[in-house]
This record gives structure tokens, C-alpha cells and sequence, in this order.
């Protein structure tokens, strides 16, 4: 009788086996870390830690936080799109200035001017998203990339020391609808609104005023844009490379590792 022979296992493709992926990956990893290194900036500021930034708010906004970052997200997306039919994207350097600028507003008159400059930054810095995921040749209009957009603030902010852990939810891909985009954005919110409350409470810190706003909004808006080059740089490495996002994403994640490891 004939032996049959197994059949050949599947070939499948490793991304740090490919030089010119793993050097892209590598630069992403760069980036991650250049953008989870700027948060000191803010601290050696405003004093103290991430976590007792957010005790100097009162309950009251502690408390609305979450429902006014949610609001936020939502209009935010649409107001960034329509810009971006009569204004052009601006570099990364032209967005930290206008935010900057905001921020000295926000904090110029404390707590509740900053208040009402909040869903402003959060529109900017969504446009600044949208405009990068245009850079990387993806349609900001498209609900996948709308998702992909929205993602990003996912990530713990830039007072937090992060793990790589968010690496993952960047990277992940799931059918978007309506109903599971609303979902998503009720994932991101409460994340993104304990970032926005460090914010808040560091532009409310007495005496500093307009210049803790300024550096706030300079560091946050800087943070974003590296975390969104990371998302839509895995994302178009995915595309041109015919690998899936999930994988490359395991793999920035083994980077990530083993710089905290020898570091």
C-alpha cells in the first residue's frame, strides 16, 4: 500500500525575518517610545504625579468627565472632516502650535476656561489624526479608518508609563458598523477621559496658568500624532506587505519588550 505523505505545513510569513519589515517596525517602536517619553515634560511642570493630577479637579467634572469626552468624540470626527474640505493638513509642528495656543487660553482663565476649550483641542487633534491617516494613503472617511482614527486615544496618554499593552487594541480590526462604531467610542471615552482630566487639571494648577496650558497641549498634541503614525504606520506595513495588522503588531510588541528588558 501506498504511503501517503503529510501534507506541507502552511508558509507563513514572519515579519522580523524581512529586513525591510523589521527596520519599519523598528522605526515604529522609536516612535512609541519617543511619545511615551514626553509626559515627563508635563510632570516636571505642574509637580507631582499622573494620579494626584487628577484629585486637584472637583467632583463635579470628575464626574462629567466621561459623558463630555464621549459628546466630544462623537461631534469631533465630522467637524474635523469638514475642515479638511477647505483647509489643508498642517505638519505636525503647525498642530502642536495651534494647540498650544489653545491650551494658553484654556488655562489663562483656570479651571472653566479650560473647560470650554476641551471638545476644541479634541476636534484639532482628531483633524491632526485624520490628516495623518490621509499621509499614509488612507481615506479618513471610510468607516474602517474612522474607527482606526478613534482608536488612537485609546492609548493611556502621555502621563501614564505605557506597557505596549494598547499596541494590540491599535492594531485590531473588527467590522464597523454604526452601532459597533457608537461601541468603540464608548471603549475609548473613559480613557480618554482620565487623560483629558490630567489635562484639565494641570492647565487649573495655580499660578501657572496659560504656560502650564500652552506645554500641556504642546506634549498632548505631540503624543497623538506619534501614537497616530504608529497606528496608520502598522496599518499601511500591513497593506504593502500583505501581513496581517495583528501579527506586525505582535511583533512591535516583542520590540517594545526587549527595550524595557535591556533598558
Amino acid at each position: 500500500m501506498e504511503e501517503i505523505s503529510p501534507p506541507l505545513p502552511v508558509q507563513r510569513h514572519e515579519p522580523l525575518a524581512d529586513a525591510a519589515t523589521l527596520a519599519a517596525l523598528q522605526a515604529l517602536a522609536v516612535r512609541h517610545r519617543a511619545a511615551n517619553g514626553l509626559g515627563m515634560q508635563v510632570l516636571s511642570v505642574v509637580g507631582g504625579s499622573a494620579e494626584n493630577l487628577l484629585e486637584r479637579l472637583p467632583d463635579r467634572v470628575k464626574d462629567g468627565l466621561e459623558t463630555a469626552t464621549r459628546a466630544a468624540l462623537e461631534r469631533a470626527f465630522d467637524a474635523g472632516l469638514a475642515s479638511r474640505r477647505t483647509v489643508r493638513d498642517h505638519d505636525d509642528r503647525v498642530n502642536s502650535m495651534v494647540t498650544a495656543a489653545m491650551g494658553a487660553a484654556g488655562g489663562f482663565g483656570g479651571l472653566p476656561t479650560a473647560l470650554a476649550e476641551l471638545p476644541v483641542t479634541v476636534t484639532v487633534l482628531l483633524r491632526a489624526i485624520q490628516g495623518i491617516a490621509a499621509e499614509h494613503g488612507f481615506d479618513p472617511s471610510h468607516p474602517q479608518v474612522r474607527a482606526d482614527c478613534v482608536r488612537v486615544f485609546a492609548s493611556a496618554g502621555p502621563l501614564e508609563a505605557d506597557d505596549a499593552a494598547e499596541v494590540g487594541f491599535l492594531a485590531a480590526r473588527v467590522t464597523i458598523t454604526g452601532q459597533s462604531l457608537q461601541a468603540l467610542i464608548a471603549r475609548v471615552a473613559p480613557r480618554l477621559a482620565a487623560v483629558l482630566g490630567q489635562k484639565l487639571a494641570a492647565q487649573a494648577a495655580p499660578v501657572l496658568g496659560a504656560v502650564a496650558g500652552a506645554g500641556v497641549n504642546y506634549v498632548f498634541t505631540r503624543y497623538y500624532q506619534e501614537m497616530a503614525r504608529v497606528q496608520f504606520g502598522l496599518a499601511r506595513l500591513a497593506e504593502d506587505t500583505g501581513t496581517e495588522r495583528e501579527e506586525l503588531a505582535s511583533a512591535l510588541r516583542g520590540l517594545l519588550a526587549a527595550h524595557g528588558k535591556n533598558r
